[in-house]
């Protein structure tokens, strides 16, 4: 739980300034507003981390550098569209991340590491295909929506697909996790009575 709760929490700074952007935009329907106090905050967050000699990880540059230039495009060309587009690179990046065999891992109890390894790699994989989709669902709703209704579906799509394969996840591998830990007590009875 101390991992998750340290990932949840390093994601959430890395997406502060697209969190602030939509709460923003979703509030006050001003675009431009959302815009610079989304790559103000940006700013100050990379400023911050600057003056207090933390390092900076490659996926909060990353981020960062998304929302500034994005966020400066909208700006110039008062077109939503740069800063509807961002998350699909995000979204490509953490995918392409995810399709690294056994990055799940880090995120579970031992126990499942131990007993559901092959469907804890599986699922890794899955996660990564959600990423994508999540890329391409975004670029089609940031090329035919309006920012306002981009930014509601896009957030109900984030939080929803999100907590829906994780507790999609959790029940798979509970539940084989489970069986096989039964099978392995049966065999290990059977063994000890011949």
């Amino acid at each position: 739980m101390a991992n998750l709760m340290h990932s949840a929490r390093l994601l959430i700074t890395d997406l502060a300034s697209t969190i602030l952007f939509l709460v923003v935009l979703l509030a006050t329907k001003d675009l431009m507003l959302a815009v610079a106090l989304g790559v103000g905050l940006g700013v100050v967050q990379i400023a911050w981390m600057k003056v207090r000699r933390q390092p900076i990880d490659t996926m909060q540059w990353l981020s960062i550098g998304l929302v500034v230039v994005s966020g400066v495009a909208t700006m110039l060309t008062n077109d939503a569209r740069f800063v509807m587009l961002k998350p699909s690179v995000i979204y490509c990046i953490v995918g392409a991340y995810m399709l690294k065999p056994g990055w799940l891992n880090r995120y579970l109890p031992p126990i499942a590491v131990q007993v559901v390894p092959d469907i804890a790699w599986i699922f890794g994989f899955v996660w990564a295909g959600l990423m994508f989709a999540s890329a391409a669902l975004n670029i089609a709703l940031a090329l035919t929506l309006d920012p306002v209704a981009w930014s509601a579906v896009m957030s109900i799509w984030g939080i929803a697909s999100k907590i829906a394969l994780f507790l999609i996840q959790y029940v798979i591998m509970r539940t084989i996790g489970v069986r096989r830990g039964r099978a392995a007590a049966a065999a290990t009875t059977a063994s000890a009575s011949t």
